[in-house]
């Protein structure tokens, strides 16, 4: 279900608006860890927490009643630290990988890349950029 936030809602004191706060925001409910900052994005089991490494988000993690999760490994981690370091290290290996070829990203991987990393020229490609659907079956 897709529910779209009246202009009244989204300037309340709704809770809802906790998951579009920044890192520095006063009002966000963030954990420091060496490295890292969480910041709680929404959820009760599990929370759910966008991980910043500076001034970058690298992804998201996850609190369960007894470990931490990401969601690009299948490893339950004793510690938010490991949880955010093991996110970390598959984006940096993910990055090499497509790196490695020679060759510019294509648009899709455009996409994954952080905001902040991508040059004018990947800007430009993907502002020109119209995604093919051929592959889209309707439900």
């Amino acid at each position: 279900m897709i529910t779209t936030l009246s202009l009244q809602e989204a300037q309340s004191d709704n809770p809802l608006e906790k998951i579009l706060l920044p890192p520095t925001d006063p009002n966000a409910e963030v954990q420091e860890i060496p490295g890292y900052k969480l910041v709680y994005a929404d959820g009760a089991c599990p929370r759910n927490y966008r991980v910043y490494k500076g001034d970058s988000m690298i992804g998201v993690i996850f609190q369960h009643i007894t470990h931490w999760s990401n969601a690009v490994d299948k490893i339950r981690y004793a510690k938010p630290v490991d949880a955010a370091v093991g996110l970390d290290d598959f984006m940096n290996v993910a990055r090499v990988s497509t790196t490695a070829t020679g060759e510019p990203p294509t648009e899709e991987e455009l996409f994954d890349k952080e905001f902040d990393a991508l040059t004018s020229d990947e800007w430009e490609r993907l502002r020109k950029y119209v995604p093919q659907a051929k592959h889209l079956v309707t439900a």
